[in-house]
Order: structure tokens, then sequence, then C-alpha cells
């Protein structure tokens, strides 16, 4: 069903952002949308970063009004 739905397949993995689980006779794949393939390389790469899951939970546990209005960078 997969082979001749393909493009459908693609057009509703991509809108509704939900992995599509297509099994075949030797093996069984995924199918996802590239952003939100490109989103869980990012979020590999973030947490394999010593530090990063900590200093994001705190950032997201400071209050908006203690962040600083002009950065460094």
């Amino acid at each position: 069903d997969a082979r001749s739905n393909l493009y459908n397949l693609i057009d509703q993995t991509a809108s509704s952002h939900e992995t599509v689980i297509i099994k075949g006779k030797r093996n069984n794949e995924v199918l996802i949308s590239e952003s939100d393939w490109g989103a869980i390389n990012e979020k590999l790469y973030l947490v394999s970063v010593k530090g990063m899951k900590e200093s994001i939970a705190e950032g997201m546990s400071t209050d908006i009004d203690d962040c600083a209005e002009d950065l460094d960078w």
C-alpha cells in the first residue's frame, strides 16, 4: 500500500508531523518529515554537548525580567 500511496504519505507526514511505519516483508521502515528529522538531529546534538541540558533547564526556569536585554554577541 505504501508504494502506491507514497506521495500521499509524504504529504500526510509533512503536514501532520506524525511518523508512518511502513511494514515490509524483510524490514520495517519509518517515514518522517524532513523538518522533524532535522529537529531530532538538533536535539540529539544539543543533549550530546556537556552541560547543555542543565543550561537549557536553568534558562527555562529563569524569569524573563532577569534576562539581559542587551546581548554581548
